[in-house]
């Protein structure tokens, strides 16, 4: 972290990103700070218009810079927008306390594929760099590292600066960490392995010596255990056992150079591992046969991990019977390396060392063999526990199995116990010791509020249709007209753009679809949609406003219109969230829930992994539209069910429901709530 004491007179908190703070946020920051002073982990379930971001910075920047570490802070978001909030906030910060001996310097960094241009395939080299002289190239980087921390830049910057100069944003943005204070980048770069072990050293990051903040980190313990998953099918074998052949031709050419005893044992080992996996890809092309023939096309079922343990014996033990024939018959002399119980965890060990001739300097770029390895080593630790789940789907080819490491708090416990102390923070972190509990954060060391809304009741009302539900055995298009005349009662009655949020890309296209809303332009989301198409969205509905027209914006949860937009101004006026995103049933969901009832407790199964995960992506729906105290909003739940007890217990306690029970009762709710509450 960049050196020298920065700390001014600014009173109790020198780095806010504004003159006065905002109701809670004192708090937060009081309680944040507290926390990271005792290298602790600090829960906040921070409402929307807390000012959440430049509370958990203003914290971390405190404690950091007055630590004799220096530790950085990592910033971590999976929305490219919040990475925008965070860099305008640290311009903010700079500006407060300009005068001082130097301002914060960030570093804000995405995915290679968005910041280089072209990447070649073949040696994983981007071409930004094409065409000028290694000196020149250092010149210009050192040029480009000077332009990204001398004022805090969003990634777009960096990356027309690095373009116009002909360097590699990319490269030259993981120079400048090792000087910067904070770095923005996604949860990736800290809780997926690979990534990590690839990223952060080699930018000069050290996880024991860093602040950790997690925006939205109600996403983290999916994240990290999709971070955690790997796929294994015969092809993946296949190139394995390539790539094994490859790692042993490279130790049989340093063998002729040095026959040293370890050089000859590495070899040796090679060898078996390299025979063990051509035998194994043979009888996992039996294997997985044998289950095609026990689905059909779009079932999943759940294999064994002891079933599957088993095949890998097998082919040892096959390879074992070979050698001994070759040792009868003296052609060969060739011992049996490990013993049964060894044998994973060593073709783990030996698939994990693999090295291949390439030049590819891509995080996320993992060999076949290493993958493997990986989905041995989980076999091992945690194949007779229910924390781990192997699924078989016919989809593809020839099929392929999936490992699911069903506790993100494998990987989360050890990193947070690790860091120096970390802050995770959401709008629905609800409840925090739900989110405590599955991340395995350290018991002594965690601290957890709710904080309230600053936003006063009367100014977001949440009104549930007490006729409508998506449950699957009341659908039929009587539902769904149902459904849009409460919309359309809606638009008649309100001012301004609306929102509707479904539960899935089927439903709103059956629910939404074609339909003609009498009064909007209607604008609907696509799974291929980018940063930059939800960016024209936004800006089209103040244009929009201006001109006096009305967009329905249609989205679904959890997707990109949901979470992590910032639709400030009063942009929006209504929201409608449609059905609760309840996951479909499946053989992965059902032996998570066991999972959770194991270690949990029967009675947070279902919560845990159902209802409460459904109610926080309703959530953060309902939270686009208040972005600041002086914004107004009407929420419309187009489900009954928000009003049974299994899901009125997952709300917030504070939030008041109001009840109609027909379009009519819709529209006049609506047109009460305009006329009484305007925007300040």
């Amino acid at each position: 972290m960049a050196g020298d004491s920065i700390i001014d007179d600014r009173g109790e908190f020198p780095f806010l990103a504004h003159i006065e703070p905002r109701p809670g946020q004192i708090d937060m920051i009081r309680e944040c700070r507290e926390s990271l002073k005792k290298n602790g982990h600090h829960l906040a379930a921070a409402p929307t218009g807390i000012g959440k971001t430049a509370a958990a910075i203003a914290a971390a920047l405190e404690v950091a810079l007055e630590s004799a570490e220096k530790p950085h802070i990592l910033f971590l978001t999976g929305r490219q927008s919040q990475h925008k909030i965070v860099i305008d906030t640290v311009r903010k910060i700079n500006s407060m306390i300009e005068g001082v001996k130097r301002p914060i310097k960030v570093v804000d960094i995405i995915g290679r594929e968005s910041m280089c241009e072209v990447v070649d395939i073949q040696s994983g080299r981007c071409l930004c760099e094409q065409g000028s002289s290694e000196s020149a190239r250092g010149r210009l980087k050192d040029d480009v590292r000077k332009f990204i921390l001398e004022y805090p830049r969003h990634v777009e910057e960096i990356v027309d600066k690095s373009k116009t100069w002909g360097v590699c944003a990319w490269q030259t943005c993981r120079s400048a960490v090792k000087d910067s204070d904070i770095l923005v980048c996604d949860y990736n770069h800290v809780f997926a392995e690979q990534v990590r072990e690839n990223s952060l050293p080699s930018m000069g990051v050290s996880l024991k010596n860093c602040i950790i903040i997690v925006d939205e980190a109600h996403n983290l313990p999916d994240r990290i255990r999709m971070s955690m998953e790997r796929v294994i099918t015969p092809i993946i074998i296949r190139n394995a056992a390539m790539e094994l052949e490859e790692y042993m031709g490279t130790l049989e050419n340093s063998a002729m150079k040095n026959s040293s005893s370890s050089t000859m044992q590495s070899l040796e080992e090679v060898q078996w591992a390299f025979e063990v996996i051509k035998l194994l890809r043979v009888k996992l092309g039996d294997y997985f046969r044998s289950l095609h023939s026990q689905v059909s096309d779009e079932e999943e079922i759940i294999v064994s991990a002891q079933e599957f343990t088993e095949k890998i014996h097998e082919a040892c033990d096959e390879f074992e019977g070979l050698v001994g024939q070759m040792k009868l018959d003296r052609t060969i002399d060739i011992q049996p390396l490990f013993q049964k119980s060894q044998r994973l965890l060593r073709l783990s060990e030996i698939l994990a060392r693999v090295v291949i001739d390439t030049e590819s300097e891509e995080e996320e770029s993992e060999p076949d063999s290493h993958r493997i390895s990986y989905i041995f080593e989980s076999i091992e630790k945690f194949g007779n526990t229910s924390a781990f789940c192997m699924v078989f789907s016919p989809k593809g080819k020839e099929g392929k199995i999936t490992t699911h490491l069903l506790d993100p708090g494998v990987l989360s416990g050890e990193i947070f116990a690790m860091c120096s102390g970390s802050i995770l923070m959401s709008g629905t972190l609800y409840p925090p010791q739900m989110y405590a509990d599955i991340l395995s954060l350290p018991k002594r060391l965690t601290t957890k509020t709710s904080y309230k809304s600053p936003f006063a009741g009367e100014r977001r009302p949440v009104l549930i249709a007490k006729d409508v539900t998506t449950r699957y055995n009341e659908r039929s298009e009587v539902m769904w007209n149902r459904m849009r005349s409460h919309i359309q009662a809606l638009i008649d009655g309100s001012e301004g753009h609306i929102a509707v949020f479904c539960p899935s890309y089927r439903l709103m296209e059956e629910i939404i679809g074609d339909v003609y809303f009498k009064g909007v332009k209607k604008r609907v989301e696509s799974r291929d949609w980018s940063k930059d198409d939800i960016d024209k969205i936004v800006a089209e509905l103040k244009t929009e406003r201006s001109s006096g027209n009305r967009i329905l914006l249609c989205g679904v949860f959890g997707a990109r219109l949901s979470e992590g937009i910032d639709y400030n101004d009063g942009v929006l006026g209504s929201v409608v969230c449609i059905g609760i995103p309840n996951p479909p049933p499946s053989v992965l969901s059902n032996s998570l829930k066991q999972y959770i009832a194991e270690k949990f407790g029967k009675e947070n199964s279902w919560r845990y992994t159902v209802t409460q995960p459904a109610i926080n992506a309703i959530l953060q729906a309902m939270g686009r539209p208040i972005r600041s105290v002086e914004d107004r909003a009407l929420i419309l739940l187009l489900d009954k069910r928000n009003g049974d007890r299994t899901y009125t217990n997952c709300y917030p306690k504070s939030m008041m429901m109001n009840a109609t029970n027909d379009p009519k009762t819709t529209n006049a709710f609506a047109k009460r709530f305009f006329r009484r509450v305007k925007r300040n």
